[in-house]
């Protein structure tokens, strides 16, 4: 049939050199580090003393530690010891009077005073113990994050309490006090060089403090998924929406998905992580990641009331959390934490939020915990399609964030305007709805305020979670990680031609590679041993079996006759050998992995198998190993889903004929359409299976890649160039297509035809992945059927490429921290691939929902600062006094618990007011406000137009206070503009600045006459640092001295 191909000259011509593996070299020593653990027994002693139903409850930290203790995980943690946070912490997001206020309640014995405190904020209780243990949770998770960052151990987590990321700069909210997460954020990006932050917030509620802290900040991803119902669920603010992206250098770095339905699960949380978190988290390439980790989001949770506060961060949004209405199993969160292991060097800190449903909050945690210590992912039952609510507002996300991240390029686009041509179901038009209140109550209820749920509810409750909790398997195999190699596979090889690409050199590099990087010390090795004709019989026909076998010890002139039957083979005496080894170590791998001696495995063999057919040899296989190996599973241990991931770049043509009508085989090829087999017939994406086996057919077929590139300094001169797919490409095929489909699938094993030859610097396949690449896709694998992952060697011969991949995906599966993937712009080819797949696939699998058209240009309002009436109290409480800023004198508060707690104290007599703070305060006073008699105007502390209109002053700008109006040359009452320094009188006169304004676009102003600063598109006052540079040049020339130092902290 075909000649020998010649290979010897190809590899010498078209071999690059290969590029050094330097991030693999990098980790050569760096091996699975040892979890922390950090917690303070004392955190019990925080509980609400006038309502001891309360849900924020001394259990919620108790029946953590328990379970956690009862799976043995503690025991198997590295202690952490906690600690306070510093003042100098706290200072960096938290303001002084807020700090003082809660410390002047240390061991106050008042609880009614203490109760009138905590009327003020919205859902706080204070107890005498409240400071201390604040103070312990953000130094704790402080703490956690120095451990990791150090090095002490590779990840971490911190079950603390009180929680934090509802906690603002300025105000205590929903029972936090300190922002734990934001603090330790902040405490490692100014501490320990870390330039680049992942916060990942998955509390059923939104964590609004932790968005405003770093909204401008491009350092810190911030990504919340939280119910918001348009704004009618708690916090019930306007910026908890989708369009909410963060300003100025940080637009783009802030991300929401909110969760506009009840009832979300498992598969609306694993399609947010595929179409959204784990693109973005990949470009962002973050060094450091923490998960604010609420358990709340539950199964079985009635409405929640307006008036209760719940923590951001938590585990409410869990199976039976009767505050999230949620329906997330415990086991879930394993897997969304799993995903986020390849990320950071492994670098991620687990911090304690909320969770009210105390089984499900422990079992959510505990399973968590486990994920970090390396143990695998529990079964999650099958994955549904995801809801039509949760595809609007990943679309909606995916909408605004586009023009920000390269990632974001799988929905196609169309003009708003011609929407009526559009069939319906290809399209989708984001809106904003806001259906919450911007009114803020006076006071807020301290007691009752929560939902209690009935008891044939809670017996409901738990009859499912430990139904849930009983079938979930958390069995350990003894060994992590089992492989198989035997020099006699070495034997193989094409006597004619020395330097064939198939050579033996290939599995001893790889097994030199393992032994240089101490792999196969960690290691359960198998023995080697033959398939049985029998086992082949399965899927070879015995003629073929026979043809093969009778080669073994024939004269080489012989076997050189018999090579020309066959397409792109070489045969000599010892290869029916050394093919039998070849598939039977590939069963040896399934046997040891399915009867629970092992957790995953690795193939180093040869001859290859995956183009081998069921009577033909072909493309250097004899036997095709995994296929093989998949029919063993199914005929020895009766398994019904087996996923087949053919990485290599050449298409799997072998494996797709054997299974392509059974539904028991899901199978995927990533390949190259235009080389070798050459049978797009067969290969190209349009390629699905057929009878009962449609639909488990994928083919992700990339074209050939060609672009003209113009040589500098050669005007019209330009060459063609290859631009091979590379980590970039097959990640997103990865996170677009392949883990939906397979968490839908729901495989009990996964195996993959590990062929290497699309790495970077193979002689054949012209693509670029990384080691590091294939160490990022097998760890995103490795969360699959509980871990039980056979990689079997099929092409690849580049052999740096090939030892340093192949290490790098044991490295994956024994858990080792993994070197950053390269990320480069998504080749645009690749993007048309993934488009196309998806469009054959999407009607078997109901995962791939995703990738329909969104309108060019902005269709959506702009984004509204939260507008709260403020009560008399909250806007003196909000009172910054430069007078007490400047003689440092401890900030007042105006509560009735105060006055309270200092006549408590024995304080009966206040001394007479010294500052307009404590003029405010007098009683007269107060009632006069009440009455409409006295104002107080409090000006907003942020507002999201700084960034972009506030442009820095400096001596090259010529104004000042005696600078007319620019239109009308009026004195009398003027303006400038922040953002570009012109003068301009205000509507008193002739209103020439709001006309600016209008015509320019530009926000805040500054008045002349009393340095207020307004915002225009906020309609508000504005008083932020990042305006007191320009307030003190006009403060030196009013009064002839700067401002006080205090106001720039």
């Amino acid at each position: 049939m075909s000649k020998p191909t010649k290979f010897s000259n190809f590899v010498k011509s078209r071999s690059p050199s290969s590029k050094k593996n330097d991030k693999t070299r990098d980790c050569k020593d760096k091996t699975s580090g040892q979890t922390g653990i950090i917690y303070d027994e004392r955190m019990v002693e925080h509980q609400c003393l006038w309502d001891p139903n309360y849900p924020e409850c001394p259990e919620r930290f108790t029946r953590v530690l328990e379970r956690c203790r009862e799976y043995g995980l503690v025991q198997r943690c590295v202690d952490i010891q906690p600690r306070k946070a510093t003042s100098e912490e706290l200072l960096k997001l938290h303001t002084p009077d807020r700090i003082e206020l809660l410390k002047g309640t240390d061991g106050s014995p008042d609880a009614e005073a203490l109760e009138a405190i905590s009327s003020g904020y919205d859902a706080i209780y204070i107890h005498p113990s409240t400071n201390e243990l604040a103070l312990l949770a953000a130094g704790s998770t402080v703490e956690i994050v120095d451990a990791i960052l150090d090095g002490k151990v590779q990840n971490g987590m911190a079950i603390v309490r009180p929680p934090g990321h509802h906690a603002m700069k300025s105000e205590y909210c929903g029972y936090c006090f300190f922002n734990n997460v934001a603090i330790a954020a902040q405490h490692a990006l100014d501490n320990k060089g870390v330039e680049r932050i992942l916060i990942v917030d998955w509390d059923v509620h939104h964590g609004q403090a932790t968005q405003q802290m770093f909204y401008d900040d491009p350092r810190v991803l911030y990504f919340s998924v939280h119910r918001y119902e348009h704004g009618a669920f708690w916090p019930n603010l306007r910026e908890s929406d989708f369009h909410y992206i963060g300003s100025g250098a940080g637009k783009g770095f802030n991300v929401n998905v909110p969760l506009n339905k009840t009832k979300m699960g498992n598969a609306d949380y694993l399609a947010i992580w595929h179409q959204l978190l784990l693109p973005l988290a990949y470009e962002f390439q973050p060094e450091l990641i923490i998960i604010s980790a609420g358990y709340d989001a539950a199964l079985g949770c009635f409405e929640f009331r307006p008036d209760l506060v719940l923590v951001s961060s938590g585990f409410d949004s869990a199976l039976g959390d009767e505050k999230g209405e949620m329906e997330i199993t415990p086991a879930c969160y394993s897997h969304l934490t799993s995903s986020l292991m390849g990320l950071a060097q492994g670098k991620l800190a687990i911090v304690l939020e909320g969770g009210y449903c105390l089984k499900s909050l422990a079992e959510g945690a505990a399973l968590t915990l486990r994920t970090l210590l390396g143990d695998p992912c529990p079964i999650i039952s099958k994955v549904d399609e995801p809801s039509l609510s949760i595809q609007q507002s990943v679309l909606s996300a995916i909408y605004v964030l586009r023009p920000f991240w390269k990632c974001l390029q799988f929905q196609g686009r169309f003009d708003v305007s011609k929407v009526g041509s559009k069939k319906e179901g290809t399209y989708f038009v984001p809106s904003v709805t806001f259906e919450g209140s911007d009114v803020k109550p006076t006071t807020f209820a301290t007691r009752n305020c929560y939902p209690v749920q009935n008891r044939d509810t809670i017996n409901l409750l738990d009859q499912r979670l430990d139904k849930l909790i009983k079938e979930t398997s958390l069995a350990v195999p003894k060994h992590r990680l089992c492989f198989v190699y035997d020099e006699r596979m070495a034997s193989h090889r094409n006597v004619n031609e020395p330097g064939h690409p198939e050579r033996p050199a290939r599995i001893t590099s790889i097994y030199q590679k393992l032994l240089e990087y101490g792999v196969l010390d960690r290691c359960y090795r198998l023995d080697a041993r033959d398939a049985t004709r029998e086992e082949l019989l399965w899927l070879h026909k015995a003629d073929y079996i026979d043809e093969i076998a009778v080669t073994a010890g024939k004269k080489q002139s012989t076997l050189n006759q018999l090579e020309r039957q066959y397409g792109s083979i070489f045969i000599c005496p010892d290869t029916y050998s050394a093919a039998l080894l070849s598939a039977g170590s590939s069963l040896q791998i399934v046997e040891s992995i399915l009867s629970g001696e092992s957790r995953s495995g690795i193939g180093v063999i040869r001859p290859p198998g995956h183009h081998a057919e069921c009577d033909e040899a072909y493309g250097f296989c004899f036997f095709n190993n995994t296929a093989l190996a998949a029919k063993y599973a199914i005929e020895i241990h009766q398994l019904e889903r087996i996923l087949i991931i053919d990485w290599d770049v050449h298409h799997g043509n072998g494996i797709q004929r054997m299974f392509e009508e059974d539904p028991r085989v899901l199978y995927v090829s990533l390949h190259r359409l235009d080389i070798f087999p050459l049978k797009p017939e067969e290969s190209d994406c349009n390629v699905t299976g057929t009878g009962s086996g449609a639909g488990y057919t994928v083919n992700i077929a990339w074209p050939k890649v060609r672009y003209a590139k113009t040589q500098t300094g050669l005007s019209g001169l330009s060459n063609v160039f290859d631009r091979g797919m590379g980590d970039t490409e097959y990640l997103a095929a990865f996170q677009q297509i392949i883990m939906p489909i397979a968490y839908q699938y729901d495989p009990q094993l996964v195996l993959v035809a590990a062929g290497f030859d699309a790495a970077q610097g193979d002689p054949l396949g012209g693509c670029k992945i990384t080691p590091e690449g294939y160490g990022q896709m097998t760890n995103m694998l490795s969360s699959l059927a509980q871990g039980r992952v056979a990689i079997l060697l099929e092409g690849g011969y580049n052999l740096d490429s090939i030892s340093h991949s192949m290490t790098m995906c044991a490295k994956a599966l024994l858990g080792d921290p993994l070197p950053t993937p390269r990320f480069e712009p998504l080749n645009p080819a690749a993007v048309s691939t993934i488009q196309r797949v998806v469009s054959h696939q999407q009607s078997y699998w109901s995962s791939l929902r995703f990738h329909i058209d969104l309108p060019e240009g902005d269709v959506l309002p702009p984004c509204e600062v939260n507008k709260k009436l403020l009560s008399i109290e909250e806007q003196l409480e909000q009172l910054q006094l430069e007078s007490s800023a400047a003689s440092n004198e401890e900030p007042e508060t105006i509560t009735e618990g105060c006055v309270l707690l200092l006549e408590a104290s024995g304080v009966t007599e206040a001394p007479p007011p010294k500052t307009l703070q404590e003029f405010l305060l007098l009683q007269e006073n107060i009632e006069a406000m009440t009455q409409g008699k006295l104002y107080s105007v409090v000006p907003l502390s942020w507002c999201p137009h700084l960034e972009e209109h506030v442009r820095p002053d400096d001596d090259t700008i010529h104004w000042g206070l005696q600078t007319p109006c620019s239109i009308c040359q009026d004195r009398s009452e003027n303006w400038v503009c922040l953002s570009c320094y012109q003068v301009n009188c205000g509507r008193f006169v002739a209103g020439h600045m709001k006309e600016h304004h209008n015509t320019s676009g530009h926000s805040l102003v500054l008045s002349f006459s009393d340095l207020s600063v307004w915002c225009y598109e906020c309609d508000s006052y504005v008083d932020n640092k990042a305006i007191y540079s320009v307030k003190n040049r006009l403060h030196l020339e009013k009064f002839g001295e700067p401002l006080p130092s205090a106001m720039f902290g």
